[in-house]
């Protein structure tokens, strides 16, 4: 299985995908899982980001919709969570900013009170096969977004977090495996399966868990965004199954772990890879 041969310009949008990811808008039933929640979700205007919301949502909780500047897919996400019977407020801005990261959790904590459930997930990568083509720009620029963002986020959250609360990360099978043209991407996702571990120790005592989901190849705007068109057109073959996850695939781990059925776990790193093993 294999998609058409596609490049954006990134962060890359969700509708000029072909074909179109599964994000569960059709397929997700809630179950109260999450009745009551209010969570943070960054990068959910599409991709896995977009998929936890919808399904955070159908569970019960409230969702701020953090993201760059894809405003019709932002609003799309929102759509779905209103449509949950949840409120949604959206955010726009650049997580690589620490000022930014904590308006984010301002916010939430302006509209909802406090933050119950915090979903780093937004990241940004960039493919190349030298070096010396990486710029110290995309360098500090890909370790804000993806990794600094995390700590920010946190430490403005952790504040706002009752005994109960739930932080989760998204890790990637690279950190594991990394693949050398992702040579920045690979070194923040291993950064934060590492503080997503060290946190579960640390926030302990306040009763908070901290864990990560590490995904592997998913077709999300990043993919053809980010990537050759002719890596974007294998992309997934790698893997056991032979074919890249929907976002709607990674969500059971996301749900579980925000949930209160996940009270022991903390400090875990839960795999969604299509059968390529985390070390």
């Amino acid at each position: 299985m294999s998609q058409p041969e596609q490049q954006q310009t990134p962060p890359g949008t969700t509708a000029a995908m072909d074909p179109k990811p599964d994000h569960g808008e059709q397929s997700y039933r809630g179950s109260g899982r999450l009745a009551g929640k209010k969570t943070v979700i960054t990068g959910a205007d599409s991709g896995i980001g977009k998929a936890v919301a919808i399904a955070y949502a159908r569970e019960g909780a409230d969702v701020l919709i953090a993201y760059l500047d894809e405003q019709k897919d932002a609003e799309d996400t929102k759509r779905w969570v209103e449509e949950a019977g949840q409120q949604a407020v959206l955010v726009p801005g650049d997580v690589s900013d620490p000022a930014h990261c904590r308006a984010i959790i301002a916010k939430a904590v302006e509209e909802f009170g406090r933050v119950d459930v915090l979903v780093s997930n937004a990241s940004t990568q960039r493919t190349h096969t030298e070096l010396e083509d990486i710029s110290d720009e995309e360098w500090d620029m890909t370790l804000a977004t993806n990794l600094s963002a995390f700590f920010h986020l946190t430490k403005a959250a952790v504040p706002h977090m009752p005994s109960g609360g739930s932080i989760i990360a998204t890790t990637s099978v690279n950190s594991d495996t990394p693949p050398p043209p992702l040579l920045p991407y690979n070194a923040t996702k291993a950064g934060i399966a590492n503080m997503a571990a060290s946190l579960a120790g640390l926030l302990a005592s306040k009763g908070i868990r901290a864990n990560s989901v590490a995904p592997g190849p998913i077709w999300t705007p990043l993919i053809p965004a980010t990537m050759p068109a002719e890596q974007v057109k294998s992309f997934g073959s790698q893997v056991p199954m032979g074919r890249a996850g929907q976002p709607v695939e990674v969500v059971p781990p996301f749900v579980m772990l925000a949930s209160d059925e996940a009270s022991y776990i903390s400090g875990a790193r839960i795999p969604v890879t299509g059968g390529s093993p985390i070390l």
